[in-house]
């Protein structure tokens, strides 16, 4: 019973751990190597030290990169602060105006926020566009290493 238990909350991991990738509330990829950890505590898989070692430092790796890279996207392309929230603030915003929105949202955001910062369009647009660029390279991080973690979880489990 409690092998169905573990494998009941792998699965529900692993879906959190995929939308945990667009929701920032979320975290995407710890959520994905939990289900892992499910998975292999249960009489359903067994993975090898090696995999779990490598599966965790990648979950922690890209959970630390997603914090980085939208900073380092908006820094490249010269924004400021005011950019950076504003791009969180439009995220949040998006996640109400469907999928669009969550791409859209953050863009928008970011140059609004530059907008107040420093009344000057095209600096506000070269902005925009780097916290947008960083945060769907954020976004393809996360989203790749919990599809790698979501195909050795169903790999191991179908065998």
């Amino acid at each position: 019973m409690s092998d169905y238990i573990l494998l009941g909350t792998g699965l529900i991991l692993i879906v959190l751990g995929i939308i945990g990738c667009l929701v920032p509330v979320l975290p995407g990829p710890p959520f994905s190597f939990l289900a892992i950890l499910m998975l292999h505590l249960s009489r359903f898989g067994q993975f090898g030290d090696t995999t779990l070692i490598v599966l965790g430092i990648l979950a922690l790796v890209v959970t630390v990169l997603d914090y980085i890279v939208p900073v380092w996207g908006t820094r490249k392309f010269v924004g400021s602060k005011y950019g950076m929230r504003g791009a969180t603030v439009g995220l949040v915003i998006g996640l109400f105006l469907g999928p669009l929105g969550i791409i859209i949202g953050p863009l928008v955001g970011a140059f609004i926020g530059e907008m107040i910062y420093r009344d000057d369009l095209n600096y506000a647009l070269k902005a925009g566009f780097g916290s947008l660029l960083g945060f769907l390279t954020g976004i393809g991080l996360k989203l790749a290493a919990s599809f790698v973690m979501t195909f050795f979880f169903f790999r191991e489990w179908i065998r």
